[in-house]
Formats: C-alpha cells, sequence, structure tokens
C-alpha cells in the first residue's frame, strides 16, 4: 500500500517534469519572426535559437547517467529543474547575449530530464512502462502545443512583450520543482539509483545505433518543423496567430496517438508495422506542404502530426524494448539522445540556411522528404523484437 503511493506520487511528479520538456523550445518557434525583428537576427541566427537546445541534448545527454550514479535520479532531475527556472528567467532578459545563454541553460536542464525519466519508467514501472510513457508523452506534448498556440496571442492581443511571453513559462518550471521535491526523501533507499556498467559495449551495438538514429532523425524533422513551419505558413499568406495555431493543430493531433501507440507496441512482437504508417504518413505529409493549396496543408500537418506521434513513442518505447535494465536503458538514451539531438540540431540551421541561399521553402523540404527514408531503415531495424547483449 505505501509503495503504490509512493509511486502514485512519483508517476505525478514525471508528468508535471514531462510538462517542461517541450514547452520551453515549442513557445519560441512562432516568436521567431517576432524575435529576430526586435533583435535584427539573420537568419541562421534565428535558427540558433531552437538549435541551442539540441546542441544541449547532444553535450549532456551522455553525461546525465554519470550525475545520476553521482547523485541519483532524484536529486540529478531536481538540479535539472533548478537550472531550467534559471535558464528560463535569462533567456527572458531582450538580449541577445542572454537568449542564447538561457536558451543554453535549458537546453542542458531538458537534457538531463530526457535522459534520465526512461530508466526511471523502466525500473519503478517494469509492467506499466507502455502506460507510463504514454502517460509522460502526453503531457510532454500537450504543454508543448499549448506553448505553441498562445505565444502569438500573448504578444498581439494581451500585448506582452515576446520576452515576457517566454518568461510566463517559467511558473510551470517552479511548478515542477515543488512537485519533485518527495523525491528528494527517497534517495538513501537507493530504489531508483543508476549503476553503469563498466566495460559497457552499447555504443558497439548496431541496434543502439539503429534506435540512436531512429531518436535523431525524428528528432530533426520534429524541430524543423516547431522552428520554420509557422514563418513557412505566413509566406503562404497566413497571419502569424493563424500560423501558430497551425503549429498548434499539429502537436494537438499527435496527443492521442502518443498515448496509445507506447501501450499497443508495447504488446506487439515488433513494432515495424507502426514504423511504415510513420513513413508514410512523414513523407505524404511532407510533400502536401509543398504546395499552396491551405486545405491539403491543413491536412498535411495532421498527417505530420500523427506521424510524429508514432516516431516520438517508438523513440521513447525502444530505450525500455531493446534493453533489459534500468541501468542499460539510461544508458541507451544517454547514447540516442546525445548522438540522435547533434543530428537534431543541424535541422533548424540548415533549414533557415538553405532559405536564405534559394529564397524558397521547397528545397529544404526535399531534404526533409529524403530523411524519412533513412527513418524508415533504420527504425524496421529498431523494431525487430530483439535486446541489446
Amino acid at each position: 500500500m505505501m509503495e503504490k503511493k509512493i509511486n502514485s506520487v512519483l508517476l505525478l511528479g514525471i508528468i508535471v517534469v514531462a510538462m517542461n520538456l517541450r514547452s520551453p523550445i515549442t513557445s519560441v518557434g512562432p516568436l521567431v519572426g517576432i524575435i529576430s525583428e526586435n533583435l535584427s537576427l539573420s537568419g541562421g541566427q534565428a535558427g540558433l535559437i531552437t538549435t541551442i537546445p539540441l546542441m544541449a541534448f547532444a553535450i549532456i545527454s551522455p553525461i546525465a547517467p554519470k550525475l545520476a550514479n553521482k547523485w541519483t535520479i532524484e536529486r540529478t532531475i531536481f538540479g535539472a529543474l533548478m537550472v531550467l527556472i534559471v535558464g528560463m528567467f535569462l533567456r527572458a532578459i531582450p538580449q541577445l547575449f542572454f537568449l542564447f545563454l538561457g536558451t543554453t541553460l535549458l537546453g542542458a536542464a531538458i537534457a538531463i530530464c530526457n535522459v534520465l525519466i526512461p530508466g526511471l519508467v523502466k525500473k519503478e514501472f517494469p509492467d506499466k512502462s507502455g502506460l507510463v510513457t504514454g502517460i509522460y508523452s502526453v503531457s510532454m506534448n500537450l504543454t508543448g502545443a499549448i506553448a505553441s498556440g498562445i505565444s502569438i496571442p500573448l504578444v498581439k492581443k494581451v500585448g506582452f512583450d515576446w520576452n515576457v511571453a517566454l518568461g510566463l513559462w517559467s511558473v510551470l518550471a517552479l511548478i515542477a520543482f515543488i512537485f519533485w521535491l518527495p523525491q528528494l526523501k527517497r534517495h538513501d533507499k537507493g530504489v531508483t539509483e543508476i549503476k553503469l556498467e563498466e566495460n559497457s559495449s552499447i555504443w558497439a551495438s548496431s541496434l543502439a545505433w539503429s534506435v540512436t538514429l531512429f531518436m535523431g532523425i525524428q528528432s530533426f524533422i520534429f524541430y524543423v518543423l516547431v522552428a520554420w513551419m509557422p514563418e513557412m505558413l505566413v509566406d503562404k499568406g497566413l497571419s502569424t496567430a493563424q500560423a501558430g495555431g497551425m503549429l498548434s493543430l499539429l502537436q494537438m493531433t499527435l496527443l492521442p496517438v502518443t498515448f496509445i501507440v507506447p501501450i499497443i507496441a508495447e504488446k506487439r512482437p515488433n513494432q515495424k508495422s507502426f514504423v511504415w504508417v510513420a513513413f508514410l504518413l512523414f513523407a505524404s505529409g511532407i510533400v502536401g506542404l509543398m504546395g499552396n493549396n491551405m486545405t491539403i496543408t491543413t491536412f498535411s500537418i495532421m498527417e505530420i502530426g500523427v506521424a510524429g506521434g508514432i516516431a516520438f513513442s517508438l523513440s521513447m518505447m525502444f530505450f525500455n524494448l531493446r534493453t533489459t535494465s534500468a541501468k542499460q536503458a539510461a544508458e541507451l538514451s544517454g547514447m540516442a539522445q546525445s548522438v540522435g539531438y547533434l543530428l537534431a540540431a543541424t535541422g533548424p540551421f540548415l533549414f533557415g540556411f538553405l532559405h536564405d541561399v534559394t529564397n524558397t521553402w521547397k528545397t529544404s523540404l526535399i531534404i526533409l522528404l529524403a530523411m524519412t527514408v533513412v527513418l524508415l531503415f533504420v527504425g524496421l531495424n529498431s523494431a525487430k523484437n530483439r535486446v541489446i547483449k
């Protein structure tokens, strides 16, 4: 009975922490144009606003399990939440230096939580990892959708400056900080400590590399669209508020998928059918974005949302399904999110750079389409029913 209560409190803590793992990034996407104009940024500099967190993910992710090994998962996540709060406050200072510094800090904090939560779920909820993964995925993506949808209204209708609109999300980080406090009492019991195995061969595993590339490519596609889809839609004739609403639609579409897919995928002998569906929807959606018909564009955005939900859910589930222990899950999570986000980090910058050079979005979308083919290949390999030895 006591253990059930402890796990309920832990689950609530995971949910509230998850609510902070996308909103700090998705909230800035619709405001890129306003920030660029206010701070006189180039396309490349504007792309860095969403690229910097991904670079932080790449650098910090492999360090996170080592920090948890030293301080326990609970204390490490607690420290990450403190860094997140500081980063969000700094990003709200309307100067380029503080914008980039705050963005770097919040990216590092999110990276730590991203890496450690899958291992925590595998250890504390071994028989319900699909359900718990679905719950925290929905929490993450719901707040991400809300953040992208209300950023422009906060500026245009409420009258906030862009930095105030972004700074408001620090309140959610403060709430997570408070909700995580009960977990600090558990560290002496050693129930969630991760001890990484010596001479781990995970970096030599072809399966681990497939999972890593799958994680990276789906992140590449998602963060490119979060960063630049609003600007693409404005170029098609939408207002900034309408474009922000479309980004919110994309994320709202993936919500039910991120809850359902982990529960079903966990029970299947393999996940190849999910990979195929994600590929076909991604490809169809990206092709649809190349045209100017708004009905097709809207449908394409919904296709991409469903595809993104499937791909993201599979990425999270592979950390558990392809490993044999919580420590191995944390190590795979660290590897996949390090290398994967390093790959993803090139996306927004490359997308913005190509648009500056070609003055069209089509070239960038063709590259995105090519990435879906690679996603299919590594996804099918990751979906085979086996574990890392």
